[in-house]
Parts: structure tokens; sequence; C-alpha cells
């Protein structure tokens, strides 16, 4: 098949669309079907066999300088201008710019491919014929986001703020009701996706996504270092729960003083995160690595102890799957649909309530303590990954909604 694969967010080092798009396209590619990443900065990082055609916003979002103003030379046309005063009136406009620029790009090629695949964008420009049929996949509905960011925000202005940024989730609601095929990571998700965005349950197919089992792996020639907890976190937002492990580590380095913190992310020099490591005076025992390679990654992941994942929520969790890979044994909340991929409290993991500083420190403390509950651990979730959720599985299965969405358009014709 010819594929098109639709990203407008492609960093595979921070969020986990990025990572979705490098593995799904590697493993369709494959199984040798011709794939063609279209995606907007910051761009994917793609891997042999896969296409990118760049299809670029005017990424106003950008480091060093975020919520730039460009320069006038800078717009090309109308939905430059439209991106432009969505940024500026406080709202996220690249779903929606993204969206109208793809289908300008689909409408001048078609014919080229068998089918298009939208990687989260739900937005307006992807709605009527685009010239093959259209499989989105839905992570999980941003509007879960939305209402955790509207529960800790302080104050009424906060709340406003956050409203008018999350604008663009009553165009994904109904965009999703319209999406004739809708994949989505997990049973969890699957519900949230009925719930929040009122697509019906016959639209939704799962499809687990999973980690790279041959690059996450044990490896015993990585030596363990005593006390470090790893954990990911792509951004300061209440979703990820980094300010309860924080919470949590302070608590625990009562009883273990050498226990540690390595978070995979930026360090947000403001915020939640950064106020508890003042108070609890941790800046020694909290560290932030960013820009790392993959073999990096997996090294500090197989060096820890322990990795955690604490998160409120999650669609499915990479994080886990892949730290689960490596042999690492894992401490994590139930938000979500981390117990679908953790797996049974005790027997691949040891689990926790969202949000549960004290629960959280109860259960590192337990693991740190017990080197033979560590190994076994480690060892079931391994095999508990290898089993269910791996990147050559969820691509068959994305295959199989791929063909049945081409005898659907078909049929109609």
């Amino acid at each position: 098949m010819r594929i098109a694969l639709l990203t407008y967010k492609g960093n595979p080092f921070c969020g986990g669309q990025g990572v979705y798009v490098r593995h799904l396209s590697r493993e369709l590619a494959r199984l040798g079907h011709r794939v063609e990443v279209v995606g907007a900065q910051p761009y994917p990082v793609l891997d042999e066999g896969v296409t990118l055609t760049e299809l670029p916003s005017l990424d106003l979002y950008r480091s060093p300088d975020p919520f730039r103003t460009p320069k006038r030379d800078e717009y090309r046309d109308w939905v430059d201008a439209l991106e432009v005063a969505t940024m500026w009136t406080g709202g996220f406009p690249e779903p929606l710019t993204f969206s109208l620029r793809a289908r300008r790009h689909l409408a001048a090629r078609r014919g080229e491919f068998d089918v298009v695949h939208d990687n989260q964008t739900l937005g307006y420009g992807l709605l009527g014929d685009l010239g093959a049929p259209l499989v989105t996949t839905v992570h999980h509905p941003i509007t879960v986001d939305r209402q955790l960011e509207l529960d800790a925000a302080d104050g009424w202005k906060r709340r406003a703020s956050v409203r008018r940024w999350y604008g663009f989730t009553r165009m994904q609601k109904r965009v999703a009701r319209r999406l004739p095929s809708v994949l989505t990571v997990s049973g969890s998700s699957r519900q949230e996706i009925v719930d929040h965005l009122g697509v019906r349950p016959e639209r939704i197919h799962v499809v687990h996504i999973g980690a790279d089992t041959d690059l996450f792996s044990p490896d015993p020639a990585v030596a363990e270092v005593p006390g470090r907890i790893v954990t990911t976190s792509s951004a300061d937002v209440p979703l990820k729960g980094l300010v309860h492990l924080v919470e949590a580590l302070a608590k625990l380095r009562t009883e273990h003083p050498d226990a540690h913190l390595v978070v995979v992310g930026k360090r947000a020099e403001d915020g939640p995160v950064a106020q508890m490591i003042e108070r609890y005076g941790l800046e020694g025992a909290v560290e932030f690595v960013k820009g790392i390679s993959d073999e990096q990654l997996v090294d500090l992941v197989r060096g820890a102890q322990i990795a955690c994942v604490p998160s409120l929520y999650e669609g499915f969790s990479l994080p886990a799957a892949e730290a689960m890979a490596t042999g690492t044994p894992l401490v994590a909340t139930t938000g979500g649909a981390i117990p679908e991929v953790a797996g049974p409290d005790g027997e691949t993991c040891l689990a926790v309530p969202p949000g549960d500083a004290g629960a959280l420190a109860a259960a590192l403390g337990r693991l740190l303590g017990d080197a033979e509950l560590r190994t076994r651990l480690g060892a079931a979730g391994r095999a508990r990954v290898l089993d269910r959720f791996t990147w050559a599985r969820a691509a068959r299965g994305t295959v199989e909604r791929y063909r049945e969405s081409i005898a659907a358009a078909g049929a109609v014709r």
C-alpha cells in the first residue's frame, strides 16, 4: 500500500506522538508498504525506508523563542495569518492550520496514496474527500488534559487562559464524530473517546502500540546505580504527576538517603515541580536530562533500580512499556490505561493510586529494599511486553484497519 502518515508534531524526544510516527512507519515499511510521513515542525526523526515530506508551519513555539512574532516576509498565505492570530489571542493553532495545509497538499497529489493516516490532528481540513480513505489515531482525548489543567488552575485568569489554549478541542470533538475509522491505543482510551468526543463505539478500534524490544532490552553489562529512579516527563503539567513523585522522593529519602530521581525531559525553571524541589531541598537529588540519544536513554533506564510512571492519566504509556522491556522493575499509578500496559500489581509492577505521594513513596521504598522483588518484577515485565506490546504487532493490526477502510470506501463508490 501507499500510505500517507500525517503528524502535526513529530519530535520523538518529547511526547508520544513522535515516537508513534517513527516506530509505526518503520514497521509498516518493513512489511513492504510505501510510507511517506507528512509532518510539520518539530520534524520527525525517521528510520531507513521511510520518506519525510516537510509541510512547514511558522514554528511559533520553537526554542529558544516560543510565542514569537514572525517577520513580515515569513507570511506565505492566509493560513499563516490565521496561525499567528490564534496564537496572539491565546489559542493553540497547529491542529487546525496543519490540517488545512495537509488538505491542500493531498489535493495536489490525488491518486498517489491508497490510505491517509492522521496522527491525532483532528482538524477541519481533514473532513471531506482527501483522495484516499482516512484513518485517524487518537491516543487519548485532549479534553482529559484540559480538565486536569482546569482542576489545577489557580484563579479565574488562569482558568480562562487554559480554556482559550484548549479551544481547539471543540474542533476535535466535531471532527472526531464525523470520522469513519478511529484507531486508539488502549481500551481505556476507547471509552474516553466515546465519553469525551461522542464517537460511536463501533467506529473505534483498539490497536495496542509498544516498545522497540530490540533497543529496549536488558544488558547485564550496564551497572545498576544504587538509589536511581528514572521517569519520563515531557512537560511540567498536572497530567504527568511529576510533582507527586518529587514529594514522594522527599519522603523516601528519610529512609533511603541515596534515593535520587532522573527525569527524562526539560526542566521548568518555575512551576509546581520547581517549587516542590526547592521546598524539600532536593536540588542535588533530582536531575533533568534532555536531547539524549536512544542508546543513552536505554542505558539510563537499564542502570536504574526502579522506573516510575506517576501520571494521573495516560492513554497508553510508552515509558512504562519501554522500561518493562529493559527488565527494569516498574512502579506505576493506575491512571487511565496504565494498568493495561503495566499489568497486575505485584506480578509485573507495583501499582499505586494516582496523585498519592505517600503510596508512591511506600512502593518505591519497598522495591529499593528488596532485590529479589526487583528481579522478579523486571523479568515478568519484559515477558509481558514481548507477548503483547511490540511495534511489529502494532503495524500488523494497523494494516488490517487500512484494508478495512479501503474496502469500505470501495463499497461506497
